[in-house]
Parts: structure tokens; C-alpha cells; sequence
């Protein structure tokens, strides 16, 4: 007899807590193998093809595409020690939070049987491995009792951050589970309605914000801004752009930041990587050099390569230097990470680079290649400007900024002369240093810079 196996989205890893389902791989009644990708998802920092642990035939399959699913919900059924697939397999991979050669160390939610009866009239909820109902706010307005429906930490800080009561929202997600973007649609939503929950809204949608009159007759009134902006199309933060949003949100609330700017002479840097290039190999490009100027400066001024531990009240300084760089693609902005720079020469450095930018551009970075970073990199001269002042990457306390590369008029030796000129930004957290430490540590990146030269008493 067949044994029909539940296979559920696995921890991607990386603290992430939700991912959208992009596109199946298989279809009911398909044969798969042991380690097969079945699914392509995407999550907040990359596209993932999730492999099967099993062997054997397609069941069923839980969810469309375009649908955001919660870390621990089922994907796919799949009867294993039938005619087609006669014995049961299994890999022995373990999927971060996944194991499939052991029983899972976590309770297992237990799923109420589906029925006709629509969210709002009750929602399923599970405490200790039991399934219940909780029933829906009464005509009073009162609230259910009993455990609120969402597993999803994120969820659960971003409601708690922006007042939300989560026991008001009807959840989109399988049996009625709260996913995150039922609490976004709720910020989004301005309609006050007096006997019902918060309008939700099901993830992936679009729609035209409309006045009151449209609300199904609801009582309420709209705020000025969806009045005012009747006519415009609502947009989603979900994905790379709801993650780039959420990080940066958190890095302005938390981080108590400043800028600092100066202007160099990057003639003879200039210089110096034509002559590098010109001596044959690999080719060692641009960002390379300004990471090995970086892993030099962090190492003459090591409280930029550090994070504050708020709730221990410490600062952490880092041993290792693991230099993100932001990375502009059509999926949006992502920083991979280059592991160990501080290590690496500028033709390690090179190399790493190109195989980060090009599998960043592909979106196959791993979550692994897009976390874990203590310092970053940002290249804005690439997008023909000069200056500006980045946003710190959470957790991290230092961002140093790059403009384009230009001729300008400079005195060079005493005389005015035409030079290849660049501007220079560092935007660091105030809590580690101050900025005479902030001014230290720019006025070296300059001076090498300007004199690659002063790079080798570093090495």
C-alpha cells in the first residue's frame, strides 16, 4: 500500500520566515526522484529551488503561483511505495529546520479538516499540537480568545511596531494563518469599519484604492491621502523590495547615524590598476582595490567593523572583515557579501566580485551570499553621480560611499592641473565612534587613494 508523505516548506536558513511560490516544477501525478528540485520559490533575499526528500508520485501540490507561503507550511504530498515508484525513499539531506532522515525535533502543526465556512466565520488555530476554532468578532466587536494564528516572527514584530492587533485580521495563508502581507494590507487599509475586523487583502494582489462607496457598502471614512490618490496603483512590499524596505526602516529607527565626505586625487590609483593590468593575468578591477583599502582601513580603525548588541548593551567588534557591496538588478537592490576580504588579494578579490555580480544579476545568489556582512561597499558612481549619503546596512555600523570618477581642476604640486577626482562618503553609527575615529578612518581610504602606494605598509 502507498504511504502518502506531507513534505513542507523548509527553514531556507538565514532567519527567514516566508517565501512565494515562482513556479512548479512538477505537476500532479508526476513521478519524482529523491533530491529532485519540485519548486521554485523566492524569498526576501534570493530564488531557491527547493529539492524533494522523497521519491515517488505526485499528489497534490499546496498553492498557486504568486502565493507567499509560511516557513513550516505543506507544499506537496507525495505517495511514496506505489506501482510506479515501488519502494519508499528517502534522502538522508537535512534541510536547514528539515530533517528527513529523523523525525523533526519541533512539533508538527496539526491542520483542521477544510471546510465551506468562510474566514470570517471562524478561524483554525493550533496551541501544543491541538487544532482549534476560535470564533470571529461578534456584532459587540469582541475579539477571539485563545492563541492568534501566525507563526511567523517577522509578522509578529512588524504588527507589534505599527499597532496592529492581530487577533482583528482574517489570515490569507492556509488555515487562516497570519502571512505578512495580511498585516501590510491592514497598514495600507484607512477604512475605519466599526463591527468588523481590518480589511485584509491576499498576497501578490494589485489593486485600485477606491472610496468608501466601494467597500461593499462598509462604514467608515477614507483618509486624504486615498482620496487624493484615487486613481493610483497599489504595489505590494513584498519580496526583495518589501525586505530592502523593512531593513532600511530598522536601520533609520535604530541607528543613530552621521556622514561624513571628502574629495580625492584618484589619478594615481587610476594609474596604478593600468599597470597591474598591463603586467598580464587576471584583471583586477576597480571595486577590488577599493576593497583592499577598506580591509586596511578597518584594520587601522577596527570600531567601523563592529555591531551594537542593544539588548546586552555591548558593542561587538568583529574579527573578520566580510565586505558587502550593493548590487543594482532587475530583482532590485541586493548587497552580496564577500566572505573573508580582509584575506583575500586583489586578485581573489576580483575574481569574487565578478562571480558575486554575475550570479546576483542570474538571481541565484544563496541567502548565505547575501548575509553576514560587517562593513559595505557602495558604488554609487556607477549610476553618474558624485555624492550621497547611504543608509547603513543593518546590523552593521559603517558604509563607505563612492561617486563617479571624473576629470575636475585640482592643484596638483603647487599648480592647477586637471585630475581624476572622486568623492568619497562614510556614513557610520555614532553609538561606536565618534567622529574624530569616522575622520580617521576616510582620511586614510583618501590618502590611499590618492597614494596607492601608502597601502603597503599594510601588508
Amino acid at each position: 500500500m502507498a504511504q502518502v508523505l506531507e513534505f513542507r516548506l523548509p527553514d531556507l536558513g538565514e532567519g527567514l520566515t516566508e517565501a512565494e511560490i515562482v513556479r512548479w516544477l512538477v505537476q500532479v501525478g508526476d513521478v519524482v526522484a529523491v533530491d529532485q528540485p519540485v519548486v521554485e520559490v523566492e524569498t526576501a533575499k534570493a530564488m531557491v529551488e527547493v529539492p524533494c526528500p522523497y521519491g515517488g508520485v505526485v499528489t497534490a501540490r499546496f498553492g498557486d503561483e504568486g502565493t507567499e507561503l509560511p516557513v513550516g507550511a505543506p507544499l506537496l504530498t507525495v505517495a511514496v511505495g506505489t506501482p510506479e515508484e515501488p519502494a519508499a525513499e528517502s534522502s538522508g539531506n537535512v534541510l536547514v529546520g528539515y530533517g528527513t532522515s529523523a523525525a523533526p525535533a519541533r512539533r508538527r502543526r496539526v491542520r483542521a479538516p477544510r471546510s465551506g465556512v468562510p474566514a470570517a466565520d471562524g478561524v483554525a488555530l493550533v496551541a501544543d499540537g491541538v487544532a482549534r476554532t476560535a470564533p470571529a468578532p461578534g456584532a459587540a466587536g469582541e475579539l477571539p480568545e485563545g492563541p492568534v494564528p501566525v507563526i511567523s516572527p517577522l509578522v509578529r514584530r512588524l504588527a507589534r511596531e505599527n499597532g496592529v492587533d492581530l487577533r482583528r485580521l482574517a489570515g490569507s495563508g492556509p488555515d487562516g494563518l497570519i502571512l505578512r502581507a495580511d498585516v501590510e494590507s491592514a497598514l495600507r487599509d484607512t477604512v475605519t469599519v466599526a463591527t468588523a475586523p481590518a480589511l485584509t487583502q491576499a498576497p501578490g494582489r494589485t489593486d485600485r484604492v477606491a472610496g468608501a462607496s466601494a467597500r461593499d457598502g462598509a462604514a467608515g471614512t477614507v483618509s486624504s491621502f486615498a482620496r487624493g490618490a484615487a486613481d493610483g496603483t497599489r504595489i505590494p512590499l513584498k519580496g526583495v523590495r518589501g525586505a530592502v524596505a523593512d531593513k532600511l526602516s530598522r536601520s533609520r529607527r535604530e541607528i543613530p547615524d552621521a556622514t561624513c565626505w571628502v574629495d580625492a586625487d584618484a589619478t594615481e590609483l587610476m594609474r596604478a590598476r593600468v599597470a597591474m593590468n598591463a603586467a598580464g593575468g587576471p584583471k583586477i578591477s576597480l571595486i577590488a582595490l577599493l576593497a583592499r583599502i577598506c580591509a586596511a582601513a578597518l584594520a587601522r580603525f577596527p570600531e567601523l567593523n563592529s555591531t551594537v548588541d542593544t539588548e546586552a548593551r555591548e558593542i561587538v567588534r568583529l574579527d573578520q572583515v566580510h565586505l558587502g557591496f550593493a548590487a543594482q538588478t532587475e530583482r532590485g537592490l541586493v548587497v552580496p557579501v564577500v566572505r573573508d576580504a580582509h584575506a583575500r588579494d586583489a586578485e581573489g578579490l576580483s575574481a569574487e566580485f565578478a562571480r558575486l555580480t554575475e550570479s546576483a544579476r542570474n538571481g541565484t545568489l544563496t541567502p548565505g551570499e547575501l548575509t553576514g556582512g560587517t562593513f559595505t561597499l557602495n558604488n554609487y558612481g556607477v549610476f553618474g553621480v558624485d555624492g550621497s549619503t547611504p543608509i547603513i546596512n543593518h546590523p552593521e555600523a559603517a558604509m563607505l560611499g563612492v561617486g563617479r570618477i571624473v576629470p575636475r581642476p585640482w592643484v596638483h604640486e603647487g599648480e592647477l592641473a586637471v585630475r581624476q577626482v572622486v568623492q568619497l562618503s562614510l556614513t557610520f553609527d555614532h553609538r561606536v565612534c565618534d567622529g574624530g575615529t569616522a575622520g580617521g578612518f576616510l582620511r586614510y581610504v583618501a590618502d590611499c587613494v590618492e597614494q596607492p602606494a601608502v597601502l603597503l605598509r599594510t601588508l
